[in-house]
């Protein structure tokens, strides 16, 4: 495809950088909303929004100015004093992990539920948490056991513990031998699940003190876990004594139209790891325990540097805040709902899969990634997962307008690739 790219800035980036992303030709250099600017001035709608992370859209005032007076007055002191926001973020936090929705992520109440939040700085250390709640917790009650059931296609984070916990084998091969402790069962198979539970691998050490699951696996191929399973994968845990780990870090802060997506299956974990949106492209993430999880670890157990700090709990703030404010939830279902339908009349797409603003169309052949090259070249910012599956993570603020855009210059596409 033709880059918009200085060769300059190519040639540098080549010659100074681990090549580990394949890079596509093009240098953005600012963004408002759900548009983005190339170094050469040309506009592109970004249906991918900083891969999820990116919840209020690039540059929304709310968080340019949370960021701007708080880079004037402190940014880091580390987690041994009271930091200004965090508190209050936490607090936030909580009160949305409670909330209960119907079905499509309506809020109806809330459960009450006491948790408590742990702030780091990536999904990967979130889930680094969630794992060392959980082997604490089996530590503490299940006779030392430390295996997490997760699922084939899963995604949980690039360090070597999460490596280990990603049900994707092609992750793995390059740095054998991965940590023990983590077998994968199918998605949405309450059997398999069961079995493991009851007649655990050698993978799974002592036995399962958890199970670990994403009720949409983005980075497998946006496949939705259903209701009945999360709901039969919440009743397996309770029966035999383990925590329930949801990975929220793609799904979460109404991304999928409710605050959280488990919320949606109308279940309740014990711990829940999150990112991405938290921060509204700021890098954040955090772990949150419920009832006895929030509690189970003391301090020397765990901790960050720059998690939760001044910088990151002020621009936290204000996005969460903004978000609830705003009713983003209540946007993200009917744009979301839009897009879903504007996909499944496209040509060559045979499946669409998904909630709420977390999309991904299923192609009849293998041309997703000549599809991205094409959206490029045409002004739009647009992901694949593997060679037949498109995946649209746009900025939650998206508009119905922008969606009908995407649609039409994406079914172009689909027709030129397919003649």
């Amino acid at each position: 495809m033709n880059g918009t790219v200085d060769p300059m800035v190519a040639q540098a980036d080549s010659e100074f950088l681990m090549h580990t992303y394949g890079r596509l030709p093009v240098e953005f250099v600012s963004g408002r909303g759900a548009t983005l600017t190339d170094s050469r001035g040309q506009n592109y709608l970004d249906f991918l929004g900083g891969i999820g992370a990116v919840s209020l859209g690039h540059c929304h005032p709310a968080i340019v100015a949370a960021l701007q007076n708080q880079a004037a007055k402190l940014w880091q002191v580390g987690n041994y004093y009271y930091v200004q926001n965090r508190n209050e973020l936490a607090c936030d936090v909580a009160e949305l992990l409670s909330y209960t929705t119907d079905a499509e992520g309506h809020v109806t109440g809330s459960t009450g539920s006491a948790w408590k939040v742990f702030f780091a700085n990536s999904g990967a250390e979130a889930n680094e948490g969630a794992i060392k709640i959980a082997r604490k917790w089996g530590e503490k009650t299940l006779g030392g056991a430390t295996g997490i059931i997760t699922a084939q296609r899963s995604f949980h984070g690039r360090t070597l513990a999460t490596l280990s916990a990603t049900g994707q084998a092609a992750f793995h091969r390059t740095f054998l031998p991965m940590p023990a402790g983590f077998d994968a069962v199918p998605l949405n198979d309450l059997g398999a699940l069961r079995q493991m539970i009851e007649h655990p691998t050698k993978l799974l050490g002592a036995g399962p003190c958890a199970v670990m699951l994403e009720c949409v696996q983005g980075e497998g191929g946006v496949w939705p876990a259903t209701t009945e399973y999360l709901q039969g994968v919440q009743e397996l845990c309770r029966q035999h004594g383990l925590m329930l780990i949801v990975d929220e870090v793609q799904t979460g802060f109404y991304r999928c139209g409710a605050p959280f997506c488990y919320q949606l299956a109308g279940i309740e974990p014990d711990i829940v790891s999150m990112a991405k949106g938290i921060g509204g492209g700021f890098p954040m993430g955090a772990v949150a325990g419920r009832g006895e999880a929030g509690e189970l670890l003391q301090p020397g157990d765990h901790g960050s540097t720059f998690g939760g700090n001044a910088l990151a709990s002020a621009v936290g703030r204000a996005t969460v805040e903004t978000l609830v404010n705003d009713d983003i939830g209540e946007h993200v279902i009917q744009v979301g709902q839009h897009l879903a339908e504007g996909l499944e009349r496209l040509p060559h797409v045979v499946e669409v899969r998904g909630h709420g603003l977390l999309r991904g169309a299923q192609l009849d052949s293998p041309v997703a990634s000549e599809a991205v090259d094409l959206g490029l070249e045409r002004g739009l910012v647009l992901n694949h997962i593997g060679d037949s599956i498109l995946r649209f993570l746009p900025p939650l603020v998206v508009s119905q307008k922008q969606v009908d855009q995407m649609l039409q210059t994406l079914e172009e596409i689909l027709v030129d690739l397919a003649g």
